[in-house]
C-alpha cells in the first residue's frame, strides 16, 4: 500500500474542503510573506534615504530651526546664524572629507493658500551641494553654475505650486529681486521637493546675511572615527551637532519596535492557519473512522496511519504555502500602493522587498507548523481499533 498515493486520493475525495483549508494557509503564507517583505523593504528605504542625505552630519547654530516644517511653524522667525568661517575651521579636520555650507531663509508670500505660507528658500554651493545630493534628478534643466548668480532651482512640488518651468521668472515676495529657474527637480519623496534652491552668494546678498550661514553639511573619510570626530565638532562654540548617525540608530530603534508588532501579526496569520488544519485533519479522520479500522485489520500499522495523515497535512500545507507565497509576488506592487496611501512619508523605493530567504522562511514555516498541527489527528487516527471502528460504523 502506497500511502501516499492514498493520502492524495484521500484528498480528493472532499475537493471544496481541501481546496478551502490550503487557501486558507495560502492566505497565511501571503500575509506572513508580505510583512516579512514589509519589514526588510522598509528599513532599506530608510537607510537609503538616511545615507542619500549625502553628509554624515549636520553642524547648525545652536537652537536653529532647520527642518521647512519647523520654520513654518515659527512663521519665519527664529533662524540663527552661523558664521562662515566655520567652513574653515572645520575643514582643517583630517576626518573631513567634504563641506558643504547652506543658508536658509523663509519668506511670507500671502499668494499661497487661503492665508498664505512660508516659501522656503535654501542657499546652497554650486559645487559642493549637487555632489552630496546625488538622488536628486532633473525634470528640466539643471544646476546653477554661479553662487552669485540670480538663479533658482525648484523641487517638484514648489514648482507645481508656483506653475514654473525652465526659463521662467520667479519672483521673491517683498524682496525686489527677479530670479530665472534654471532647474526643476523630479519628485523625490523628500522636504526637498518643497524647496526652493538658490546660490548660497545670492541668498547672502538678497536677504542681507553676508557672512553667514544656517547649517553645514560634513561628509567624513569611511576609514575616520566618527565619535572622535564628533568630540571635536562639541568644542566650537555656538554650534550643534546633528550626527546622522544618532539620528539613524533612532530610527532603526523605532523600526525594530515595529519589527515586534510586526511579527506578532505574522505569528497570529500562523496560528490561523494550524487551527485550520487541526480542524480539516481531525474531521476527515473521525468521518473516515470505520475506514481506518478497516485498514488496520487488513494489517496496517498505526505508524502507517500516521504516516498517511501526516502526508495529508503535508500535502496541504506544502500547495497552501507555495500559492501564498506565489500571491505574495502577485500582490507586492498592490500592497506596497496601499502602504504608500496609508503612510505618505514613507521612504523611496520598493517597500515589499521579497527575496528567496524571506519566501523560503515564509514557507517553512507554514509547513513546519502545520505538520506540528497535524500531529494530533495522526495521532488520533493511528489509535483507532479496528472493531470497536467497524462496530461503531454498524450501529450507525
Amino acid at each position: 500500500m502506497n500511502i501516499y498515493s492514498v493520502a492524495y486520493k484521500n484528498l480528493l475525495r472532499k475537493k471544496t474542503r481541501a481546496a478551502l483549508t490550503a487557501g486558507g494557509i495560502a492566505l497565511s503564507a501571503w500575509v506572513l510573506a508580505t510583512l516579512l517583505g514589509f519589514n526588510r523593504g522598509y528599513e532599506n528605504g530608510l537607510n537609503r534615504d538616511i545615507d542619500n542625505m549625502g553628509f554624515q552630519v549636520l553642524l547648525t547654530a545652536k537652537g536653529c530651526p532647520y527642518e521647512a516644517a519647523t520654520l513654518m511653524l515659527k512663521g519665519g522667525t527664529g533662524l540663527r546664524y552661523m558664521p562662515e568661517s566655520v567652513v574653515k575651521t572645520v575643514y582643517l579636520n583630517p576626518e573631513v572629507e567634504k563641506v558643504t555650507p547652506m543658508l536658509m531663509q523663509g519668506v511670507f508670500d500671502p499668494n499661497k493658500g487661503e492665508n498664505g505660507a512660508i516659501a522656503a528658500y535654501l542657499g546652497v554651493d554650486a559645487l559642493t551641494f549637487p555632489a552630496m545630493k546625488g538622488y536628486l534628478e532633473f525634470k528640466q534643466g539643471g544646476w546653477f553654475k554661479d553662487n552669485n548668480a540670480y538663479e533658482a532651482v525648484m523641487g517638484f512640488e514648489a514648482a507645481e505650486l508656483e506653475q514654473r518651468e525652465v526659463g521662467d521668472k520667479l519672483l521673491i515676495p517683498g524682496v525686489d529681486k527677479e530670479l530665472a529657474v534654471t532647474g526643476i527637480l523630479k519628485r523625490s519623496g523628500t522636504q526637498d521637493d518643497g524647496t526652493i534652491f538658490l546660490p548660497i552668494g545670492a541668498v547672502q546678498k538678497i536677504f542681507g546675511k553676508q557672512g553667514k550661514l544656517t547649517g553645514l553639511g560634513i561628509k567624513v573619510r569611511k576609514d575616520a572615527d566618527m565619535a572622535a570626530f564628533e568630540n571635536k565638532l562639541y568644542d566650537l562654540p555656538d554650534v550643534q551637532v546633528v550626527s546622522m548617525a544618532q539620528v539613524k540608530t533612532t530610527i532603526m530603534n523605532l523600526v525594530n519596535s515595529a519589527r515586534v508588532i510586526v511579527l506578532g501579526i505574522a505569528v497570529i496569520a500562523v496560528i490561523i492557519a494550524m487551527a485550520g488544519v487541526i480542524n480539516t485533519i481531525l474531521m476527515s479522520v473521525m468521518e473516515r473512522y470505520a475506514e481506518i479500522g478497516i485498514l488496520k485489520s487488513m494489517g496496517a500499522m498505526p505508524l502507517d496511519i500516521f504516516k498517511m495523515i501526516w502526508a495529508e497535512t503535508a500535502m496541504l500545507c506544502s500547495v497552501g504555502g507555495a500559492g501564498g507565497i506565489f500571491l505574495s509576488f502577485l500582490t507586492a506592487r498592490v500592497s506596497e500602493s496601499a502602504v504608500r496611501y496609508f503612510l505618505p512619508y514613507a521612504p523611496n523605493g520598493a517597500l515589499i522587498a521579497l527575496d528567496w530567504r524571506i519566501c523560503l522562511f515564509a514557507f517553512l514555516l507554514i509547513v513546519v507548523g502545520g505538520l506540528l498541527s497535524g500531529v494530533y489527528p495522526a495521532w488520533r487516527a493511528a489509535r483507532v481499533r479496528p472493531l470497536e471502528a467497524i462496530r461503531i460504523e454498524g450501529e450507525q
